[in-house]
């Protein structure tokens, strides 16, 4: 149903979007709350159509060696991916996966740009069926116009990568693109470079390329049969063997859990839409007491 609030924002389930700047300045913290109950955090099918084990694989790889490495060095940086984002006034739209900096990473089931402070400050897509044009030009146009300040593509199919970013400078809101060097596209945002190694995306730190949870289970794996084999240090590498494969399987255990609290937050969402309707009620319904009472 079209919900209207005082301050000129329309809720309109067929195509959710969050409030302009000038709305959301405009609103009271009950109605700020109220809209981003409304604002659905599920993901409809055609913003992230099913490509295949080739496109969630590309994805799930990228994302699981970013957060490994942040995790390490510590660096607070937000990452996620197929996540509703919702810009002021725009269409959500879900990225492949997403970076924002100095911000802190706990789980979050939609980012509202007002309600965050600000936007994404890193996108990256993977093509692998359909139309190209989305992630070629769309997306560029979009992205840049929204401020995003890079965007890689990569095309699974074609293994070929293009990577934009904003001018350095100014308001700018067109990209310019990042030319290779040694085949490697050099991102600030992240402070690594992208390239192709063969048929897969491989993030580098310096010269040291990042690993994803399979091969960092494999070369733990492998480790862990040379400790067997009598390798010095058994105990040592044990140990790291078991930490890193219990934290990988804590992991993994906390994605399944998510995914099936997924209905109790909805329920969740339904009280607190209701709860922030009749505390909105209740407000204006005091104000307009306090109001015939000046008078």
């Amino acid at each position: 149903m079209v919900r209207r609030l005082p301050t000129g924002y329309v809720f309109d389930p067929a195509d959710p979007r969050a409030p302009s700047v000038d709305q959301w300045e405009r609103m009271l913290p009950d109605e700020r709350a109220l809209v981003v109950a409304m604002l659905p955090t599920e993901v409809p099918l055609e913003l992230v159509p099913n490509e295949g084990d080739p496109h969630r694989k590309a994805k799930r790889g990228a994302l699981d060696s970013l957060d490994g490495y942040f995790r390490r060095t510590r660096r607070k940086i937000y990452l996620s991916s197929e996540l509703a984002v919702y810009y002021p006034a725009e269409r959500r739209f879900a990225p492949d996966l997403l970076a924002v900096t100095d911000v802190e990473p706990h789980e979050r089931t939609s980012w509202i740009v007002a309600q965050e402070g600000k936007g994404l400050d890193f996108v990256l897509e993977v093509h692998v069926a359909g139309h190209r044009r989305k992630d070629e030009n769309t997306n560029v146009e979009r992205y840049a116009r929204l401020g995003v300040q890079e965007y890689f593509y990569f095309d699974r199919t074609r293994l070929r990568v293009a990577a934009y970013r904003l001018p350095a400078g100014g308001r700018a809101t067109a990209y310019e693109r990042i030319v290779p060097q040694s085949g490697r596209f050099a991102s600030d945002v992240l402070g690594l470079d992208l390239a192709l190694e063969g048929s897969r995306l491989r993030f580098f730190a310096g010269n040291a390329p990042l690993e994803d949870a399979d091969e960092m289970i494999a070369r733990l794996g492998s480790m862990l049969d040379k400790v067997i084999a009598g390798q010095e240090e058994a105990e040592q590498l044990a140990e790291e063997l078991a930490a890193k494969l219990a934290e990988e399987q804590r992991l993994r255990a906390d994605e399944q859990r998510l995914r099936a609290d997924e209905q109790r937050r909805r329920e969740d969402e339904q009280r607190r839409r209701e709860d922030a309707e009749r505390q909105l009620a209740e407000a204006r319904a005091e104000i307009e007491r306090l109001t015939k009472k000046a008078r």
